[in-house]
């Protein structure tokens, strides 16, 4: 007897070619999927998409990255008292400032971005970055003109904290609705990569500048020299954001394109995208936005920011050495981060999220017991333990993220919990680790404070959902050809009932 039409389908060629994608469509009620609605993503088109963003990305991070491997020469300009814990951890809680108003910049850009579009929203964090970032290098001294000098400081570095509100969301986003589904994971990875290459670009050029002009130098004039690098970089991310068109997802949802039969939910319009039908409506998503980023921005600010600090202030280890060290554990891990990201495309988010998650609950007490020793192979064999469990998350999480969200409010909402969560656990990281260690005497809080932020992590691994090779929420499926498309719909059309 011959199978009915609904098992031919589920049986034929694009359902064994796309498994996951027709699991996806099978969950929904009566998508009637057509041809037109189906994105054929542009190869060409896709990589400028990454390019554009990771470099964003990459000079966001830049920025925060000098100032983080700068925290002691910035306590000794700006905040000079005598005392090298006060200075220091008078630094840092400039560096948290910024991120205090993170959620009020993704409040105001990530509704914006839904409305107005990703690429304007983009373009215009930033010009904003670049102007916070560059006027920080021309600022005077304490020495030279007092108070003034901190309130300053604290001023460009809350239009800086402002501007990057709006602008992880908005990248993650951008890419993951030009990618195509079954890669999404992989391309999403060149925002971390760009994230590294921001983090290794001021770790060399603050190691070369101290190398060259030793710590008097440096606290004379050689502090401006990174942040001043800083507005050229700018200009040439906006340039390449302007040249970009706006994503598929958003260009079809704003052309009334996506219908509501083919949302894995009703797909709702950009005029409702604001802050109260996110908060809402969407409350439970962002709760587990919120715990993943939290777990993430603790153990990636702990390496990538405060292990030089670290290695300098506790273990007396000089800037220079400190610094050469994490730059070659950094350079390792952009050799890998891509393969990471091709990883999640075969074998799912969950399981490389759960694994880093693990990594960081397991390792990080022997991780710093080795760093502890003080020896460079120990410290390399440690940070390499921690390295391996943050690159899992750092190839997966920015096309885990999206994913978690509908096209009409994505840019909104991962904007406000990314956000949120960074402002809580991220650039709070650094000072609150300074802090611990200061009230205990204890060097190895930097290990239990990422484990119980790994913990948190775990269950928050737990209970999303696997969303790898599937179309995004409240979007049709994105292929790479026509080919595949034509395989889709016609698949549907001889029996597939949803």
């Amino acid at each position: 007897m011959a199978a009915p039409e609904h098992e031919q389908a589920v049986d034929s060629p694009a359902a064994r070619r796309h498994p996951t994608l027709f699991r996806a469509l099978e969950r929904r009620k009566n998508p009637r999927l057509r041809r037109s609605d189906i994105t054929i993503t542009d190869e060409a088109a896709v990589k400028r998409a990454v390019k554009a963003a990771s470099l964003g990305n990459a000079m966001e991070w830049f920025d925060f990255g000098i100032y983080s491997y700068l925290a002691v020469t910035i306590g000794h300009v700006f905040f000079p008292t005598g005392n090298d814990t006060t200075e220091l951890l008078s630094s840092f809680a400039t560096f948290a400032v910024a991120f205090l108003v993170r959620p009020l910049g993704g409040m105001f850009f990530g509704p914006l971005g839904d409305r107005i579009g990703r690429k304007k929203v983009l373009a215009t964090t930033m010009i904003m970055m670049a102007i916070g970032t560059g006027t920080i290098g021309l600022l005077p001294s304490y020495a030279a003109v007092g108070f003034w000098s901190p309130a300053l400081l604290i001023l460009f570095r809350l239009i800086q904290g402002f501007s990057t509100g709006g602008e992880y969301g908005g990248a993650s986003t951008f890419i993951a609705e030009y990618a195509p589904d079954k890669r999404r994971g992989f391309f999403g990875s060149f925002l971390e990569f760009g994230t590294l290459a921001g983090y290794i670009g001021a770790a060399g050029l603050v190691t070369a500048l101290t190398a060259w002009l030793g710590p008097g130098g440096m606290d004379d004039w050689g502090w401006r020299v990174p942040f001043l690098v800083a507005a050229p970089l700018g200009l040439i991310g906006l340039y390449l954001r302007l040249r970009l068109d706006e994503t598929p997802a958003f260009a079809k949802m704003e052309q009334g394109g996506v219908h509501a039969s083919e949302a894995a939910d009703a797909v709702e319009t950009s005029t409702t995208s604001d802050l109260r039908k996110i908060f809402h409506d969407h409350w439970p998503r962002l709760i587990l936005c919120v715990c993943l980023v939290g777990a993430y921005n603790v153990t990636d600010y702990m390496l990538l920011s405060y292990m030089p600090t670290y290695l300098s202030d506790q273990l007396d280890y000089s800037d220079t050495h400190g610094l050469l060290i994490l730059l070659g554990v950094m350079v390792a891990l952009m050799a890998v981060i891509n393969q990471v990201g091709r990883l999640s495309d075969h074998f799912g988010r969950k399981p490389l999220l759960m694994t880093g998650m693990l990594g960081f609950l397991v390792l990080s007490l022997p991780a710093f017991l080795l760093i502890q020793q003080g020896a460079v192979p120990a410290i390399i064999a440690g940070m390499a333990m921690l390295g391996l469990s943050l690159v899992c998350l750092l190839g997966t999480m920015s096309a885990a993220l999206p994913a978690l969200f509908p096209t009409s409010v994505r840019y909104g909402s991962l904007s406000v919990g990314y956000n949120l969560s960074a402002s809580l656990f991220g650039g709070t990281t650094p000072f609150v680790i300074t802090g611990l260690i200061g009230l205990t005497d204890n060097k190895l809080m930097p290990a239990y404070y990422a484990m119980f932020a790994a913990l948190i992590g775990v269950g928050a691994v737990a209970c999303m959902e696997e969303t790898a090779r599937q179309p995004l929420e409240g979007s049709p499926p994105s292929v790479e050809t026509a080919e595949e498309a034509a395989a889709l719909v016609q698949a549907q059309a001889s029996g597939l009932r949803l």
